[in-house]
């Protein structure tokens, strides 16, 4: 049995070489544990359901360029109805924001009005009673905002609304024992009177989906009578192409003075979680690039630092050879170097995981890193180290004993 004693003697004979590899591997590490760490919170956060049904959904971004104020509800609700009455049209609404569009309103949530600490942030939407339906969103108790309690509202207007829908974390957030239905809550800084919650649903994303609070939303039963608003349009199954060419071609039809922004103007749903995402996928796919140029780098060096030791030691393995060292022998003892390499090296790069860790929580207000990123970076490091030194271990098992005399009579 190969003893550990002689290998690191042999260490200590190369140590430039070795304390590089230390290096690289531990630096390989620090960077792969947090790097895995943020994809995963990256791909976490691109997973999260909006509480919407995405298919066959169409946002039209819509503003009104020559309109007076006085006469936006008039143009809404004519917009609303033509779109509502479109072939191949389910329903309709319009929203000042909605999940992933990210614009968004937040105010606090109190119980007491006179109580300055707010209980939680949640995200305003103001939308009528077909938003739900619209939006696929799933009603999980109480009820749906009635016609006749949708109103217009003026953007600079703070007035409280008597009834409101909830979604189901902001009603445990509010009411922990599950009585939020039917139970007042006071909404913004200066709430004269509560508003009612008449309704919860399941869920509802924020508009930013980055937002802390992202499952708290309220829906308010008012249509905001600014310029610019969001229309949502649901279409029967296969008809969301027809729409997405239909439906901007009836509000241009009803209303010429009313603007399509180039960006986000008409868009599918899909589009709109793609762009919403862009930077949290560039992200993700920049992390596991430089993940495999690290390990591909680090696996060269392995591969070519114990290439350097066979080349140098060919005298010395015909000699094991020639008094009676096996191939297995000489393979075992490169691997076994190789590996008290990669473990000084984990060790190392455990240490610099961690503090690189506290540094991006101090500067971005990430999470703590968990161990198992670091299990499974170690793991990988020492199944790459065992994998790079395996073919130049295997040439040095090749030696033949003649190679001893051989180059000594040289």
């Amino acid at each position: 049995m190969l003893q550990i004693k002689p290998v690191l003697s042999a260490l200590k004979r190369h140590k430039a070489g070795t304390i590089l590899i230390v290096l690289q591997v531990a630096l390989t590490l620090a960077i792969i544990c947090n790097a895995l760490f943020i994809i995963e919170k990256r791909i976490e956060r691109m997973s999260q359901p909006t509480g919407m049904v995405e298919s066959n959904l169409l946002t039209i971004q819509n503003y009104w360029a020559g309109a007076d104020t006085k006469d936006i509800p008039s143009l809404t609700k004519s917009d609303l109805l033509a779109l509502r009455q479109l072939p191949g049209v389910e329903d309709a609404t319009l929203m000042q924001a909605y999940p992933l569009s990210g614009y968004s309103t937040t105010e606090g949530i109190r119980l007491n009005p006179n109580t300055r600490q707010r209980i939680s942030l949640a995200q305003e939407y103001f939308t009528d009673d077909h938003a739900i339906a619209t939006m696929g969103a799933r009603l999980i108790a109480g009820r749906n905002f009635r016609d006749d309690e949708i109103r217009f509202l003026d953007p600079s207007e703070n007035a409280p609304l008597p009834q409101v829908i909830i979604t189901k974390a902001l009603a445990d957030k509010v009411y922990p024992d599950g009585s939020a239905l039917g139970k007042p809550i006071y909404i913004g800084n200066n709430s004269p009177s509560p508003s009612t919650v008449i309704g919860i649903i399941e869920r509802l994303q924020a508009p930013s989906p980055s937002a802390s609070f992202t499952e708290y939303a309220v829906l308010l039963p008012a249509l905001l009578s600014g310029k610019d608003g969001n229309y949502l349009i649901r279409s029967r199954p296969g008809q969301l192409s027809a729409i997405t060419k239909d439906a901007p071609a009836v509000l241009i039809k009803l209303d010429r003075m009313r603007v399509f922004s180039q960006d986000g103007g008409v868009r599918t749903f899909s589009v709109v979680r793609e762009q919403a995402y862009k930077s949290d996928r560039g992200m993700a796919i920049l992390m596991t690039a430089i993940c495999a140029i690290l390990l591909i780098t680090t696996a060269a060096g392995i591969v070519g630092l114990t290439s350097f030791w066979v080349a140098q030691r060919r005298r010395q393995i015909g000699i094991r050879r020639a008094l009676g060292a096996t191939q297995g022998d000489i393979l075992y003892y490169f691997l076994t170097e190789n590996l008290l390499i990669v473990l000084g090296g984990i060790s190392l790069g455990i240490a610099l995981a961690i503090s690189l860790n506290i540094w991006m929580i101090i500067q971005y207000e990430m999470t703590m890193l968990s161990l198992k990123y670091v299990i499974v970076s170690a793991i990988t490091l020492i199944l790459l180290g065992q994998g790079a030194v395996l073919m130049p271990a295997l040439r040095a098992s090749r030696v033949p004993p003649i190679e001893a005399i051989r180059i000594t009579s040289a």
